[in-house]
């Protein structure tokens, strides 16, 4: 028996758990249908995703069908668990779009949409409630042609033999067209390489409320899966850390090689050559819904959760599994904590464990303000983790509101030294700080000399540069999309510790950052978004007079249809909001889809920092300045006179330009 893993995505409100109930019931899974509106449905096991009627975490259930094992996945379909949704890709083999006959196409619609090209992941799309009003067959499918790809092919019609849609599908390829013109028309076996390779994306459509066409849906996937062959070697990738009913910790995998067993050594690594380790896998479990069965092993191409591994996050690569791409979503708001009775470390701790669940959940302690800042996705996903922290932990806090997250990074490479020399101490670090393309998170690496500073104490210092944000100088918000080089060093025989390393390391990046603020290189970035605004004709000269006042970069609108459609950039701290005024001006006929862009320079730097009033030299925990010892005692030297007393003599012009050829790459931090 073939076996596959399937994701189901969707907007909100498209039936997306609906359609795997009905899915689950045909194939005769469960008994009784559940309703999202009941609060009783199959895949939705948390008490949250039940009182809310969303699904928020993602669940595994399997069915059988014809000659196909399919384990079936429900991703989140809510805008502000996003993140979850995108490492849900990660994990499948095909995915499932659900879009709605009455909604159509919507702006999240898009986004899921661009994230499964990224990830390449075959998909068949389920145009549910036709049971509803709609605009009719024809028009739907020029809808998901226009709005999402030309590959988009009745499958129904196309499995049955429809002259109509065999031609339309053996238009997408020419090896299908070849093969159409000598016979007529199109094998199976031409069909599934089509789907696999993400050329033909067969819709089908139905009521998943009514069971109407969830056969023939069924019979499609079963037709048009491939048996995919998968390597011999051991390899996974984690994709979701949740906790079970008992407190335990899962590690949710797909198995991308080999075979997984119980009580197994694996090799996990969490993104740099120091923390590798071998681990035991203790118990493997296939979950369907709420309910597991332990297994002796999981085989390749199959999804598990197991106890065991502590440390792994979302993404992390295990065995011989390469190294992921970072994720496209990305918080951008960010709110202060307010514990009120409770201690704030308590709740700092109990926020630190969710944030190992979900790395899309931002804890940072401001030591500076004595504050938690949290940083998410948006109001929804902050009123889940207020939930969570009630009934996990039996926290009560408040959080206020949220803003903008801001970040900080260079535009010309500039040279740090940190110097840690209090009485018995001693470590020195040079370090080389460059610009890195927007989205390049923060890299780590050494072109030291051996000869000059031990290779152990060299891997010390990356150490623990890499096991902290670091703040840049403008405002104290974290440092992104830079590399930060090991140019040289020293130690003492006798004196130094591993801490002392630490704070010279620390002291050395926020040198550099002041020397680049010194001559204006430091930058100010905000999150930015992707948009497209479409509005009607009539509503043209009010959107691009709003688009103007939220400085949006933008192209020319593009008329047709009696409407507008305009595409840009612009900040997220502006658009917030603005998808309900453009429902309120439009009269509920305009559409505002964003997608996040990255981050990119500030529009209104100058405000943004007036109001931080950050003093970066007042900042003691992250002090630019370094310590020095003269006649038995340490004294502190300002960071601009830190160079010229520096005891190793690093010259810039003799520095080798980063190459991966020579230079030890130890590691990256996204941020």
């Amino acid at each position: 028996m073939k076996q596959a893993v399937i994701g189901i995505l969707a907007h909100v409100d498209a039936g997306k758990t609906t359609l795997a109930e009905s899915m689950l019931f045909e194939a005769g899974r469960i008994r009784r249908r559940g309703r999202v509106d009941d609060g009783d449905s199959h895949l939705d096991t948390d008490a949250i995703e039940r009182e809310r009627g969303i699904t928020i975490f993602a669940a595994q259930a399997v069915l059988d069908y014809a000659d196909t094992h399919i384990m079936l996945v429900d991703a989140p379909g809510h805008v502000d668990f996003s993140a979850e949704a995108e490492r849900t890709l990660r994990a499948l083999d095909y995915a499932i779009l659900v879009i709605g006959a009455n909604d159509g196409v919507q702006g999240h619609t898009e986004t899921l949409w661009r994230l499964l090209e990224r990830y390449a992941v075959p998909t068949f799309v389920f145009v549910n409630k036709v049971d509803l009003e709609h605009p009719g067959h024809d028009a739907l499918m020029a809808e998901l042609r226009h709005r999402l790809s030309e590959g988009m092919v009745d499958g129904a019609r196309l499995l049955t033999g429809d002259a109509e849609a065999v031609e339309d599908a053996a238009a997408l390829d020419e090896r299908a067209l070849d093969e159409f013109l000598d016979t007529g028309t199109l094998a199976v076996p031409t069909l599934r390489r089509m789907v696999g390779s993400r050329g033909l994306y067969p819709c089908f459509f139905g009521s998943a409320l009514r069971d109407r066409g969830i056969a023939e849906f069924l019979d499609g996937i079963s037709a048009l899966v491939e048996e995919r062959a998968w390597p011999g070697d051991f390899a996974a990738r984690v994709y979701r850390v949740s906790r079970g009913d008992r407190g335990e910790r899962l590690a949710w995998l797909k198995v991308t090689g080999g075979t997984l067993r119980a009580k197994q050594v694996v090799e996990t690594s969490f993104g740099t050559a120091a923390e590798a380790a071998l681990q035991k896998i203790d118990q493997v479990r296939i979950y369907d819904g709420a309910k597991y069965e332990l297994e002796q092993k999981a085989p390749a191409g199959s999804i598990c959760a197991v106890t065991g591994l502590e440390g792994v996050r979302p993404g992390d690569a295990l065995g011989a599994e390469p190294a992921g791409t970072a994720p496209v979503i990305a918080p951008v708001l960010t709110y202060t904590v307010r514990p009120g009775d409770t201690d704030v470390h308590t709740v700092f701790r109990a926020l630190r464990e969710l944030a190992d669940e979900d790395p899309m959940l931002g804890v940072v302690w401001n030591t500076h303000l004595e504050e938690i800042h949290l940083q998410l996705m948006g109001a929804v996903q902050l009123e889940v983790v207020e939930r969570v922290l009630a009934d996990r932990f039996s926290l009560h806090v408040t959080f206020e509101p949220g803003g903008i997250l801001y970040k900080e990074t260079i535009t010309a490479p500039v040279d740090g030294v940190g110097h840690f020399e209090p009485l018995r101490h001693y470590a020195e670090v040079h370090l080389r700080l460059e610009p890195l393309p927007a989205g390049g998170g923060v890299q780590f690496g050494t072109v030291a000399s051996t000869d000059e500073l031990d290779l152990n104490w060299q891997r010390l210092a990356l150490t623990n540069a890499m096991e902290r944000d670091h703040l840049g100088v403008l405002t104290g918000a974290p440092l992104t999309d830079v590399r930060i080089t090991l140019t040289g060093g020293r130690a003492h025989p006798k004196h130094t510790e591993g801490g002392d390393f630490r704070q010279a390391t620390y002291r050395a990046i926020r040198q550099g950052l002041m020397e680049a603020a010194a001559t204006g290189d430091v930058v100010l970035l905000e999150p930015w978004y992707r948009f497209e605004l479409e509005v009607p004709d009539g509503c043209v000269g009010r959107a691009l007079a709003d688009l103007s006042r939220m400085a949006a970069a933008f192209e020319p609108p593009a008329m047709a249809c009696e409407a507008a459609s305009i595409e840009g950039r612009v900040p997220a701290s502006e658009v917030q909001d603005y998808a309900l005024d453009v429902a309120a001006y439009t009269g509920g006929r305009g559409r505002l889809y964003l997608e996040f862009a990255g981050y990119l320079p500030c529009h209104d730097a100058e405000r943004v920092i007036d109001e931080a009033a950050y003093d970066p030299e007042a900042d003691l925990p992250n002090t630019p300045d370094s310590v020095f010892c003269a006649h038995g005692a340490g004294y502190t030297v300002k960071w601009q006179d830190v160079p010229a007393a520096a005891h190793v003599a690093v010259d810039p012009a003799t520095f080798r330009p980063w190459r991966e050829a020579d230079a030890d790459f130890f590691g990256r931090r996204d941020s």
